[in-house]
């Protein structure tokens, strides 16, 4: 396989994240999963060039398009604000590039469904940018859940809880305006966590859901006037998966003390899971058939016996951060274009994450279980 080509678009926090992976993954994969990082695009010229040097792009540009558009590049990886990914993802689907887009997919449900069928008749590799469940303790987590050792799940408990926006100081900003973002914890944290359900557990079939905003008005940089917030803090949720499965989800970016609180537990008729991101190295399992006065929940340490960890070190308990989980998705996106391995996290499922929000939200406007449209 030749090397992929990759054009990036954006060099904010997730942009960088990306440029790290895409630099680092032949190293840590192998040769054959090193791509060619050809060319960047940011907002102006100037940026774009400061990018490219800092982040080992041969080439740079000031327009998206002419990045989209070049013969040179075989994959479009979005990393921009979300308002962004539907035009970008359908102008590089039309010339024929493969995508990686950082999740969400797009803003609104039928947006999502305008990209998966653009890519679908394209014929073009897609992937999301969903690398939590890269983790190689939830690789174990799903395995043992398939394969039995809890029994029969019959509930779930999630919640991703981050403080960025607790605080009433923090200036009004794009990730606060529906036009930009969607919705608010729900697209930057809740996306996350309906992903990580999926994978887990499979798809979602109906929802109860709740939303808040604590911050009804935040200060704007450019007028220095108060400006309100058009969409929510805090998100809850029941949900029922297709399999039956009852659980429970809370969303929040005002979760005081949170910094990367994406937790679930997972309880079965054999034993229980739980894990939490901030411990991100363990995962603590309960096994229900142990001997009398033999219980409680152990602490498996994450190690070269598990997916994927070993390429990064030989030794258990030292542990993977949360730039090695962007390494393993990028080899993930790189195998998928290889056509080595299945795509997923898709835009498929980029989208079926989307109707999952999208029904929370008009749960809270009708007060009433909603189904998640197919």
């Amino acid at each position: 396989m030749a090397r992929p080509r990759f054009g990036l678009i954006g060099t904010g926090f997730i942009g960088r994240t990306h440029a790290i992976a895409l630099s680092a993954v032949g190293a840590v994969f192998g040769e054959r999963y090193a791509p060619v990082c050809e060319l960047l695009a940011d907002h102006s010229a100037e940026a774009a060039q400061r990018g490219a040097r800092t982040l080992g792009f041969a080439r740079a540009t000031a327009d998206w398009r002419e990045l989209v558009r070049d013969p040179a590049i075989d994959v479009v990886d979005i990393c921009t604000p979300n308002h962004l990914h539907r035009e970008m993802a359908l102008a590089a689907i039309a010339a024929g590039k493969h995508v990686y887009c950082e999740k969400p997919l797009a803003n609104t449900a039928r947006e999502a469904r305008e990209i998966v069928t653009a890519a679908d008749a394209a014929g073009v590799r897609h992937m999301m940018g969903f690398n939590y469940i890269c983790n190689p303790l939830l690789r174990v987590a799903r395995e043992m859940i398939a394969a039995g050792e809890l029994g029969e799940p019959y509930a779930f408990r999630g919640h991703y809880l981050e403080d960025y926006m607790s605080d009433p100081a923090v200036p009004w900003s794009w990730r606060c305006d529906r036009a930009l973002a969607g919705s608010g914890a729900l697209a930057d944290l809740g996306s996350h966590l309906v992903n990580l359900g999926h994978f887990l557990l499979g798809d979602i079939a109906r929802v109860l859901g709740s939303l808040q905003t604590v911050h009804a008005t935040r200060r704007d940089p450019a007028s220095g006037t108060q400006r309100g917030v058009e969409n929510e803090d805090i998100a809850r949720a029941l949900v029922e998966f297709t399999r039956g499965v009852p659980g429970s989800f809370e969303v929040s970016r005002v979760a005081t003390g949170f910094k990367c609180g994406l937790a679930f537990a997972i309880f079965g008729t054999k034993g229980a899971l739980e894990f939490d991101h901030e411990r991100m190295n363990e995962l603590r399992w309960y096994d229900a058939g142990a001997k009398p006065g033999r219980g409680g929940f152990r602490t498996i340490l994450a190690g070269p016996e598990h997916p994927d960890y070993r390429p990064f070190c030989p030794a258990p308990g030292h542990g993977l951060g949360y730039n090695d989980l962007k390494v393993i998705e990028v080899r993930n996106v790189i195998r998928a274009i290889a056509g080595d391995a299945p795509a997923w996290p898709d835009f498929h499922e980029g989208a079926r994450v989307q109707r999952v929000m999208e029904a929370i939200e008009q749960s809270h406007a009708t007060r009433a279980w909603t189904e998640v449209g197919s």
